[in-house]
């Protein structure tokens, strides 16, 4: 089967944006590897720059050649079977951490939250124990205003490191953002890195607050398969998997993609579940919650690529 004349020129964009780009460069890779549900198909290109510089060159290059960009941290998220076109960024390479000030750390986008606590906990400093078991990134996490029961991101977010579409770098202070329920509202871009905020505390006072939720984790949500995390917002005032499972749907499939029998705001994948199936199984659990409880689900889930 030949190559047509629209993909070859999408293609020659693609090359041209990336043309000063240094970093990994691996074309028509499949996205399901670097998913935690594990589904999800190729990226158009997927593209790990080398550092923050590089980051500006992509967006700069995406910009001047018209090519989407979407920045893929691997948790929290659903990749549709088709994959993602146009330029898929993977910030694996932006893993610096360091104390900045008495009681002020910076870490950039790449890093991951479980990396970013301990290294609080090293240096006694108290504020990051509600990430404690967040598989995601730094960066995922600011953009999400990710959290547990203990807290989220906006509270102890100081200010963020920012490259913005035109590849210019700022620095946005935290009180200049909108902060909601798993969402924080940026400029049009990409996370870099972080400031936080933290106070000292007793290392030994740390861990204990951060084991106990870890084993409340263990205990309660599904981490031992593959799994994208809350699947549903919670509604103000009730939970939005014990809704679920008021109405019996733990252990409900599509094909491979199951409602976990443990939690059941997760969606896990028991071996062979594609995006499609996931994403049917949470149209079919939205529905029966609309029409039984009259109440309207949001997706925390985030969906990407192609329909």
């Amino acid at each position: 089967m030949g190559i047509s004349a629209k993909e070859t020129t999408g293609k020659d964009r693609l090359l041209r944006a990336l043309q000063d780009v240094e970093g990994d460069i691996e074309w028509g890779v499949p996205l399901a590897t670097m998913t935690s549900l594990q589904v999800g198909g190729p990226a158009d290109v997927l593209v790990a720059p080398k550092d923050i510089a590089n980051v500006a060159r992509i967006l700069l290059g995406a910009r001047t050649q018209h090519v989407p960009v979407v920045v893929l941290g691997g948790t929290n998220v659903v990749v549709r079977d088709k994959g993602i076109r146009g330029i898929v960024i993977q910030l694996k390479h932006l893993t610096a951490t360091r104390k900045d000030a008495a009681e002020c750390l910076y870490a950039e986008a790449g890093v991951r939250m479980p990396v970013l606590m301990q290294y609080a906990v090293r240096h006694q400093l108290s504020g990051m124990e509600w990430a404690a078991g967040i598989p995601g990134t730094v960066g995922g996490g600011v953009a999400m205003n990710a959290g547990t029961r203990l807290g989220e991101m906006k509270d102890a977010l100081q200010s963020v490191d920012f490259v913005n579409s035109r590849g210019r770098r700022m620095r946005i202070e935290a009180s200049a953002l909108t902060f909601s329920y798993r969402k924080t509202v940026l400029p049009k871009g990409i996370v870099v890195g972080a400031w936080f905020q933290l106070k000292a505390a007793a290392r030994e006072q740390i861990e204990q607050v951060t084991k106990s939720y870890l084993q409340y984790r263990k205990e309660s949500q599904p981490l031992t398969l593959p799994n994208a995390g809350s699947v549903f917002k919670n509604p103000t005032g009730q939970s939005a998997g014990k809704l679920v499972e008021s109405l019996g749907l733990k252990g409900l499939r599509v094909g491979d993609a199951e409602i976990s029998t443990k939690h059941a705001n997760f969606i896990v994948n028991q071996g062979h579940a594609t995006a499609s199936d996931v994403l049917a199984l949470i149209r079919k659990v939205r529905g029966l919650v609309a029409k039984k409880l009259g109440i309207h689900l949001e997706l925390e889930l985030k969906i990407l690529g192609e329909r």
